[in-house]
């Protein structure tokens, strides 16, 4: 063999190597690629996983925001509602307060020495009195009422 054919087998060779590598090279990128990619989409499943659950606690807590918001505007109504019925109980018992001073009123003008009270005693309107405070039998049948006594 000439020195020529042996330089070409050893070319050839060479080439057929450099080929051989190459093409080693390219897989083991690959693979390394394709382990990247796994890694990659391992790490984006329990990421996904995290953000269900984050999901999920954030979706229970605006549905707990949620009821008590409910909670918070059923009690302000019943707020609201007792504060009317307390002006409406207050106006009512304003309205009772006058029409009991202008009872003593009457019954002073008609006959003044027959008061119990001192003159003006009546006039304090967060007493409470019966307009018959000297009628016993009265106040008797009121406490008694409907037993047999």
């Amino acid at each position: 063999m000439n020195s020529t054919a042996i330089w070409i087998v050893v070319a050839a060779a060479v080439v057929l190597l450099i080929l051989v590598v190459l093409v080693a090279i390219t897989g083991m990128r690959r693979r390394r690629r394709q382990r990247q990619a796994e890694e990659i989409r391992e790490e984006a499943r329990q990421a996904t996983a995290q953000v269900e659950r984050r999901e999920a606690l954030a979706q229970e807590t605006a549905a707990k925001a949620r009821a008590a918001q409910a909670e918070a505007e059923a009690k302000a109504a019943e707020a609201a509602r007792l504060q009317d019925r307390a002006a409406n109980h207050q106006s009512e018992v304003a309205e009772s307060r006058e029409q009991l001073q202008e009872q003593w009123k009457r019954a002073d003008e008609l006959h003044p020495e027959a008061t119990a009270e001192p003159a003006g005693e009546h006039d304090d309107p967060n007493v409470a009195r019966s307009t018959r405070p000297h009628d016993a039998e009265a106040v008797q049948r009121e406490t008694y009422r409907g037993t047999p006594g």
